[in-house]
């Protein structure tokens, strides 16, 4: 009765306004886009990725062809920088065109008669919750979306761009036409940002090397043009490998350690496993962030560094990602960065989290208490 209770509750806060206690994500109205504009970042980021082939080629030729003689090295070069702008473009399709990680996924039409109990939850399911089990994260309403109006699975979170939840959500991605990554995604999304990485750095190197031939050996240079086109290459190579090498390390971290960019940046979320606490403090259940003191939030910022809910050691968390079952798994992986195994509803606890957790309870009542 009391989940009945607290889920009623939320609704009367819905209609009157008042905070909803959920994670951050539910918070506000949909500002879903529509139209064409979506995909204009989608259209830049192609053009980028597109626009130093043509001076690639022409490096390639005079410098390596025309002016080396080295077919060799020009087939190797042609070969390496080609095969990582397919690989870039393979991994950028599957993140634009797959789903990032439906919460409800989409059945075959049947007949109302054979639809299973378990194909659909009913309300008073959703509301009342299933008999004896009082911690079942599908129907719990703590994990049900407001908005969607369905079951929210761990780690789920709602992104009002998209007007909907999304699995094991990253983060929303512009330049991917406005879509999120999220459980089905993420592993070809860090796949994308390895490739472009590695090919701007690969260019770098290249042009770099042509134009300090170049710069050293003007007399034998073709004609006064390479060179130019060797300087904007080495200069676009740097620039591109740090800013995308950046997040390229930020996500190394982040599967390492298990999270997702929502709850690196978040660290009130952890207010949401917290144990229950003394009726005294007079807050939530879970607490809020605003009806934390400035002593306690300071302590909930501080618990975040150390509290890595999900972290089973870095050989565990890359395979969640990037783990397979079969013999040819690593071919997808290679291609596209396949796709996260499991269905991205449960995920396993580091088991230490609880006695960290309590003891940010009882940090947070300490606080309290000498406030």
């Amino acid at each position: 009765m009391s989940r009945l209770v607290s889920f009623t509750d939320r609704l009367q806060r819905s209609a009157t306004g008042l905070p909803w206690r959920d994670d951050d994500s539910d918070d506000g109205s949909d500002e879903r886009q529509n139209g064409w504009t979506r995909y204009l970042p989608l259209c830049i980021l192609l053009a980028l990725m597109v626009a130093p082939h043509p001076s690639l080629l022409l490096i390639l030729v005079n410098h390596y062809l025309r002016t080396l003689h080295e077919p060799i090295t020009f087939l190797v070069h042609l070969c390496v920088s080609y095969t990582l702008t397919f690989l870039s473009f393979t991994s950028l399709v599957i993140c634009v065109i797959r789903d990032p990680g439906p919460v409800c996924p989409s059945k075959p039409a049947q007949e109302d008669s054979q639809i299973s109990a378990r194909d659909e939850i009913g309300l008073r399911e959703a509301l009342m919750g299933p008999p004896g089990d009082t911690d079942d994260d599908e129907i719990n309403p703590l994990k049900w979306c407001r908005k969607c109006w369905a079951p929210k699975p761990e780690r789920t979170h709602h992104c009002s761009l998209c007007g909907r939840c999304v699995l094991k959500m990253d983060h929303h991605c512009p330049w991917l036409g406005g879509k999120c990554v999220g459980h089905r995604t993420y592993p070809s999304f860090f796949h994308f940002i390895t490739c472009i990485t590695t090919f701007s750095a690969y260019v770098a190197y290249l042009a770099g090397t042509a134009f300090w031939w170049s710069f050293n050996n003007p007399t034998l240079v073709l004609d006064q043009v390479t060179p130019l086109h060797e300087l904007f290459l080495f200069c676009a190579g740097v620039i591109f490998g740090l800013v995308v090498g950046s997040f390229m390390i930020y996500h190394i971290y982040l599967i390492s350690t298990n999270q997702t960019t929502l709850e690196s940046l978040s660290p009130f979320l952890l207010l949401r496993f917290l144990p229950p606490l003394p009726s005294s403090l007079h807050l939530s259940d879970p607490p809020m962030e605003h009806e934390l003191s400035y002593t306690q939030r300071r302590l909930v910022r501080e618990a975040h560094r150390a509290v890595k809910l999900y972290n089973l050691g870095w050989q565990e968390n890359w395979a969640q990602v990037f783990g397979w079952n079969n013999h040819g798994g690593w071919i997808p992986r290679i291609l596209y960065g396949g796709a996260s195994p499991g269905d991205g509803r449960c995920f396993p606890r580091n088991p230490r989290a609880h006695d960290m957790l309590q003891k940010l309870a009882g940090a947070l009542e300490t606080a309290d208490k000498e406030a």
